[in-house]
C-alpha cells in the first residue's frame, strides 16, 4: 500500500511523498522527497538544496512501526552529505556562535557543534541502502566531484561543497562518531549526494539498489515467461555499463533479446553487446525539444516508441 506525507522539498517547499509500505518494509525514496524532479522549475540549486525531506520521509515510515526500512537512493538535488536528513532525524547542527544550522551544501562549512537526540526507533528498524552507486564521500571519485555538476555545481561550487563534506566528516568525528571517517571512505558513502554516508552513520547495510528490486518483483521467475525484456531510464551511458538498473536486467534476462528505452544514449552502438542489449531507442531519436522538461512530451514519445517497437516485432 502507499502511503502519502507532506515534507520539506529539496529548496523547502511542501511536497507530497509517497511510500511503500506492506506492514514490514517500508520504502522511502529520495527522488520523490528531495530529487531533481521537484526542483521548482527546474531550477539546479547545488549548494541550497537539502536532503531534509528524506529525513522527514523515514521519520514518518517509522511512525507505521515497520521491521524494515528500504532506503532508495538515487536522484538527488542536493550534495549536503546528508546533514539535511540527519536533522529530521535528532541531529542538530549548530554554528560558532551556537545558531541551528539548516541542512544544505552551503552551510556544510559551518557546522561547529553536533548534538544528537537519540530517537529508539532508529535502534529497533532495520535500514536497508539500495542503490548501485559506489563512490566514496571524498575525494576526485566522490560526491561533490563526480555527481556535483549534475546537479548544477560549477567548478567554484565544487571546491566549496568537497571543503563542506570534509568538514562535516571532521566535525563528526569530533563529535565522537569514531567511524566518521572510514564510513566516508565506504563504497556507496558518496551515493546521492552524500545522503549514502548518513545512511551508514545510522547503522544502515547496503545492497544494490537494481538488484534488491528485481529480486523483490521475483524478475527471475516472471522473465521465464517472457519473449522479449524492455527495460530503459533516463540516460544510458557510462554509469548504466557499472551497474545501475538497466544493466542489471540485462544480465539477469539470459539469452532473450533486450530492448532498452531512454531519454538519451551515450553509449555507441557498437558498445551495446556489453549489456547484450538489441536495440536503443532514445526520446532525443524522436523530437528536437527537451522532453525532461515536458511530460507531455515525453508520454507521446514514448507512445510512439512503443508502437515502433511493437512493428519491429511482427
Amino acid at each position: 500500500a502507499r502511503r502519502t506525507y507532506t515534507v520539506a522539498g529539496p529548496t523547502g517547499q511542501p511536497v507530497q511523498a509517497s511510500i511503500a509500505f506492506d506492514g514490514v518494509t517500508a520504502v522511502v525514496e529520495v527522488a520523490n522527497t528531495c530529487g531533481l524532479g521537484l526542483l521548482p522549475d527546474g531550477r539546479l540549486e547545488a549548494l541550497d538544496a537539502s536532503s531534509r525531506g528524506f529525513g522527514e520521509a523515514v521519520l514518518f515510515a517509522l511512525s507505521l512501526n515497520p521491521a524494515r526500512i528500504v532506503l532508495a537512493l538515487g536522484g538527488s538535488a542536493s550534495t549536503d552529505g546528508g546533514m539535511g536528513m540527519l536533522t529530521a532525524l535528532g541531529y542538530s547542527f549548530r554554528d560558532a556562535e551556537g545558531r541551528q544550522l539548516y541542512g544544505n551544501g552551503r552551510t556544510l562549512v559551518r557546522i561547529h557543534t553536533v548534538h544528537r537526540s537519540m530517537l529508539p526507533e532508529l535502534a529497533d528498524t532495520e535500514f536497508v541502502i539500495a542503490s548501485d552507486v559506489h563512490n566514496p564521500l571524498l575525494g576526485a571519485e566522490g560526491a561533490a566531484a563526480v555527481f556535483g555538476p549534475q546537479k548544477g555545481a560549477g567548478p567554484g561550487d565544487v571546491t566549496v561543497l568537497e571543503a563542506g563534506l570534509e568538514h562535516l566528516v571532521a566535525t563528526m568525528e569530533e563529535a565522537g562518531f569514531t567511524a566518521s571517517g572510514a564510513l566516508a571512505e565506504h563504497a556507496g558513502a558518496g551515493s546521492a549526494g552524500g545522503i549514502g554516508y548518513a545512511c551508514l552513520l545510522l547503522g544502515a547495510t547496503q545492497v544494490s539498489g537494481a538488484d534488491y528490486f528485481l529480486d523483490l518483483l521475483d524478475f527471475n521467475t516472471r522473465k521465464d515467461n517472457c519473449d522479449i525484456v524492455i527495460t530503459g531510464e533516463g540516460s544510458i551511458d557510462e554509469q548504466t555499463l557499472a551497474g545501475k538498473l538497466p544493466a542489471a536486467v540485462a544480465r539477469r534476462s539470459g539469452a532473450l533479446p533486450i530492448i532498452a528505452v531512454a531519454g538519451r544514449s551515450l553509449l555507441a552502438r557498437e558498445r551495446w553487446s556489453e549489456m547484450s542489449l538489441t536495440r536503443v531507442y532514445t526520446l532525443a531519436e524522436y523530437t528536437d525539444k527537451d522532453s525532461s522538461k515536458d511530460s507531455e512530451l515525453s508520454r507521446a514519445l514514448l507512445r510512439r516508441i512503443g508502437r515502433d517497437i511493437g512493428t519491429s516485432l511482427l
